[in-house]
């Protein structure tokens, strides 16, 4: 047997891992793993596109400002387009929210017979494009009446909680795609030579600490007390609780969250004195990113509360975030109550 064909029979696709998780749940249709199936299609023109950027001009801007006041990357527009399209192919999503689109991305008239809608960011830590840095794609998928007419409220404008599905990729050294559908967080790596996710990492749980943090340490000044007081416990040393910690930040969000989920540690993005609302998505970064965390043994807040009972009153809310391990969280939040 040749090395190629014992790494296929030793390791599960992501499409055989998908569907032995779908038998569990008796009446379960199989079309969630479609949707799934067209995200890691998605992803995997993405990666390769990625490969050849600077040959393929993708790097750098369009001269246009998405919805959040943002410059335009070439490659934010190429994945959103790639991701579009692929879930318009199968028929089973009815509408999609981007990051790179102010409006709703409606792929039906009327919806009726499409069961999910489709809440993403297409290119995570876009701002590494031009230096080969870590990029990452973080995506959303709620169920849907497939009953009736959409409707925005009720099919998109719900709290995290209210998620089937979320999942993350990430491009870097090897393309990994990391998902949950309520029971298990699993991760597989794309293995280039067959063109298919193999299943790399099986349940991913947090460690119960990690002695790292991440967060942009240049907007020490804007944050509130608590979360300057907190900061600062991190640096001074105690050898009893093994600090200070180690600052870890990739500006890819993508990136520090997968370190997180396999060692540990604690991410903050908190909110300013000037902006206090934050300045992460909440339908299509913090809530995916919650739904992981959690299900891995983690915690998420916005700062006090938990981030996936938010209710949200718009597509493109911001909020601030930190999670990680439990105990690093639940330290945090002390500080915040002195």
């Amino acid at each position: 047997m040749s090395q190629m064909s014992e790494l296929i029979s030793a390791k599960k696709t992501l499409t055989r891992h998908i569907l032995e998780q779908q038998q569990k749940f008796p009446g379960a249709t199989g079309e969630l793993s479609t949707v799934l199936s067209q995200i890691s299609f998605a992803a995997k023109v993405v990666a390769n596109e990625l490969r050849r950027a600077a040959l393929g001009d993708l790097l750098g801007y369009t001269g246009d400002t998405n919805v959040q006041g943002e410059k335009v990357k070439k490659l934010d527009i190429f994945a959103h387009e790639v991701f579009t399209n692929a879930l318009e192919y199968g028929e089973l999503v009815c509408s999609i929210v981007s990051e790179e689109s102010e409006g709703i991305t409606q792929l039906h008239r009327d919806c009726k017979g499409r069961k999910y809608s489709i809440l993403m960011d297409p290119v995570d830590g876009s701002s590494n494009t031009d230096i080969n840095g870590v990029l990452g794609t973080i995506f959303s998928i709620h169920r849907r009446p497939e009953d009736r007419d959409f409707d925005e409220e009720k099919d998109l404008l719900l709290p995290g909680n209210k998620q089937v599905a979320a999942g993350y990729v990430m491009y870097g050294s090897s393309t990994i795609l990391v998902y949950s559908a309520g029971e298990t967080v699993d991760g597989f790596t794309l293995e280039p030579n067959i063109g298919e996710f193999l299943l790399s990492h099986e349940n991913i749980k947090m460690p119960n600490r990690h002695h790292t943090y991440s967060i942009n340490s240049g907007s020490y000044h804007s944050w509130e007390r608590g979360v300057q007081k907190y900061i600062n416990h991190l640096a001074v040393e105690d050898k009893a609780t093994k600090r200070p910690y180690s600052l870890r930040y990739a500006a890819s969000m993508v990136a520090d969250l997968h370190r997180i989920l396999l060692e540990g540690g604690i991410f903050l993005y908190p909110g300013t004195k000037s902006k206090p609302q934050g300045k992460l998505r909440l339908m299509y970064e913090a809530n995916p990113v919650s739904f992981l965390i959690e299900r891995a043994g983690g915690k998420s807040i916005d700062g006090k509360n938990r981030i996936m009972d938010i209710e949200p009153n718009h597509i493109h809310q911001r909020t601030p975030l930190i999670f990680g391990t439990t105990a690093d969280v639940d330290e945090f939040l002390s500080f915040q109550n002195e």
